[in-house]
């Protein structure tokens, strides 16, 4: 029975799970009360699920909420709409909403939608101080308390009668900033304000400004007074008195400057005043700064004097400016309707002032040393004025120049530049100097006591003929140098060598070399070479031609090999010639010899085989005979051994001319390796 109920309750279970069928239709995200919100009013973020089932049964939902990719909500509801509730909608609120439900393992999707709340909360602006002195900072601190970064804040220091100073700091990571702001001279009391921005899909969005916060600024002193006595009608030769002052609250760390242009004519430490006192003089005129510093605090007072002139200054004239030496020079100084002036002439040098006379004139004769720079100075009541200075140039004559080539030799390689030099022992700089190449300018060169010219077009057919001019502003005139003549070396080309007789050569016989060039100058030295393992010099000698011949006498069978000659001259450029090949050959009369004794070695031989056929059919015939006396045979035989030895004394004919056979060969083969070795 048991078994039978719980086959119904599984099979009730299975019809019961077979009417559960739902499918998600879509998903949709909606916002109340639109996608724009005004910063602080409410907001709801709203997700539905659109669901069919085959009847009505209840489902579980999982809702959740994502902003910008992040979970901000997640409900469980049997209800297809989920509510997530923003009371106070701030502008970090802003992004892009989408929501997913989940149901029974399955899950729908929305689409994204974008909320802009917008509007910034009002930023709230502290300041550390309330009063400041000048030269201090203040430092203010900005925040958006409400805001998410990144953000931008704006800080704004507010002047009357002036235009806002403003300064940006971006911040990343947090929702406040920190700025310092110098307190400057003239600062009175300060107002700022600042200000925030942030980053919107639309572009940047700005918050209200921050509350006004007021800084009262301390003068630590006032500024200075810069004041001359006398204060008007000022004429050189017066005294002139500056005073510069001011009212200090702290005396310490006080410093007050007198300076005029970039120089600082006097300062003091410490003090409420300071004074500056000079005889006046036209150069004083002009734009005095005084100037009061204490710490970062500097105030300044500008005052402009002028000085009116006692007298011109003086000018100076001179008879001549460039003169010989040994003529007289005339020196005036003058002031132009001015009298009563005390004059000095003098000569201005690296040491300081050459006085040379008290006086308006100086008349004397010149040399060269006296070249250089002069002025006069007058004197009127302790002031002194100079006048500009004048150039007087004294001249000595140039002496002649000599020229020359700057390697030394008076010669030049064909196709190199020729560098010459001219220079003047005597003579006062600057010299110009002027080459020429025939009667043709070459070139102008202004120096002190030589000067160089490069000749690049050097010919075949140049003959040099050089010379050049030396002048400065010495009355006398142009100094003119003797005629250089330059030699051109032309380089040696084309070197061959040749031989008679050419190729084979008999042993015993001279040989005449000959080596030659196309061109090149003379002399030229020629050299000739046998090439082996290294190089063997023969035999060398200078010739005053463009060919040589060089006769090598008695020709060796050692003296066959490759012959080359090398030809050089002044140009210093090694050319060498194709090689050519000599044999040595055995002299006509030697090969005659050889024949000789190659004849005799053949007869002799024929001889000796014909001997020795002849020998060989004699002891042929010998047996026959023995068999037909062969009663004999044992004697005869016996006999014959007994006299061995006579039979050799019988027989030494035939010996000696086989000793005397090889004695002659062995002569033969000896006079051959002579003839060779010869």
């Amino acid at each position: 029975m048991y078994l039978a109920l719980l086959v119904i309750f599984l099979q009730c279970s299975e019809l019961y799970a077979q009417g559960k069928v739902f499918t998600f239709n879509k998903v949709e995200i909606r916002v109340q009360p639109s996608v724009k919100v005004k910063n602080g009013a409410p907001m709801s973020i709203i997700c539905h699920a659109d669901i069919s089932k085959t009847n009505d049964f209840q489902l579980k939902h999982n809702f959740t909420i994502f902003k910008n990719g992040k979970l901000v909500f997640m409900t469980i509801s049997h209800k297809e709409d989920a509510r997530y509730e923003i009371p106070v909608a701030r502008s970090s609120d802003t992004g892009d909403y989408e929501c997913t439900v989940t149901a029974d393992g399955k899950k729908g999707f929305s689409n994204s939608i974008y909320v802009w709340v917008a509007g910034m909360t009002k930023p709230i602006l502290t300041a550390d101080k309330k009063e400041v002195s000048e030269g201090e900072v203040v430092k203010l601190r900005c925040e958006l308390p409400e805001e998410v970064p990144p953000l931008e804040f704006f800080f704004r220091k507010i002047k009357t009668n002036s235009a806002p100073k403003e300064k940006r700091v971006p911040e990343q990571n947090q929702n406040f900033s920190e700025v310092e702001f110098p307190v400057e001279e003239g600062d009175n009391i300060l107002q700022f304000d600042c200000f925030g921005k942030r980053q919107v899909r639309s572009g940047w969005e700005s918050s209200q400004h921050s509350n006004s916060t007021l800084v009262t600024v301390k003068e630590p002193f006032i500024k200075p007074t810069l004041i001359t006595r006398p204060s008007g009608n000022i004429t050189e030769g017066d005294q002139i008195e500056f005073e510069c002052s001011t009212e200090v609250a702290q005396m310490r760390g006080i410093e007050i400057i007198l300076q005029k242009n970039r120089t600082i004519l006097n300062s003091v430490r410490n003090e409420k005043s300071l004074k500056y006192s000079t005889v006046a003089i036209q150069e004083d005129s002009g734009e005095y700064l005084c100037k009061v510093e204490q710490g970062a605090v500097s105030k300044a007072t500008k005052l402009n004097v002028f000085v009116s002139e006692l007298f011109p200054k003086p000018t100076l004239s001179a008879s001549m400016t460039k003169l010989d030496e040994s003529k007289d020079l005339r020196l005036s100084c003058n002031i132009n309707d001015f009298q009563g002036a005390n004059f000095s002439i003098v000569r201005k040098s690296s040491t300081g002032d050459i006085l040379l006379k008290n006086s308006r004139v100086l008349v004397i004769k010149v040399n060269v040393n006296d070249t250089g720079s002069y002025t006069c100075k007058a004197e009127v009541k302790g002031i002194v004025k100079e006048s500009k200075r004048v150039r007087i140039n004294v001249y000595a004559p140039v002496s002649k120049p000599t020229l020359s080539v700057v390697s030394g030799s008076p010669e030049v390689i064909l196709g190199k530049p020729l560098q010459l030099i001219c220079h003047s022992v005597m003579g006062t700089p600057p010299i110009t100097f002027t080459f020429y190449k025939g009667n043709e300018i070459k070139k102008n060169v202004t120096n002190n006591t030589y000067a160089v010219f490069l000749d690049e077009d050097i010919g075949l057919n140049d003959n040099g003929a050089y010379k050049c001019d030396a002048r400065n502003n010495h009355s006398s005139g142009v100094k003119t140098s003797n005629i250089l003549n330059v030699t051109v070396i032309v380089p040696i080309k084309g070197a061959s060598l040749g031989s008679v007789p050419y190729g084979e050569v008999e042993v015993g016989s001279d040989t005449a070399f000959l080596c030659s060039v196309k061109e090149g100058s003379w002399p030229i030295d020629f050299k000739f070479f046998k090439k082996t393992d290294h190089e063997v010099l023969l035999h060398e000698v200078r010739e005053y031609s463009d060919r040589t011949i060089w006769h090598k006498k008695t020709m060796k069978r050692k003296d066959t090999g490759t012959y080359y000659c090398m030809a050089s001259n002044r140009a210093s450029v090694d050319v060498r010639s194709r090689p050519i090949t000599i044999s040595v050959i055995l002299a006509t009369w030697q090969k005659g010899i050889i024949a000789a004794f190659v004849l005799t070695a053949i007869a002799g031989v024929g001889a000796l085989a014909l001997w020795w056929f002849l020998r060989k059919k004699k002891k042929a015939k010998g047996p026959s005979m023995e068999m037909s006396g062969s009663a004999l045979a044992p004697n005869l035989t016996n006999e014959k051994l007994t006299r061995q030895p006579s039979d050799g004394n019988y027989y030494s004919g035939s010996g000696y001319i086989e000793d005397n056979e090889n004695h002659m060969k062995s002569t033969d083969e000896s006079k051959a390796e002579n003839i060779w070795a010869s």
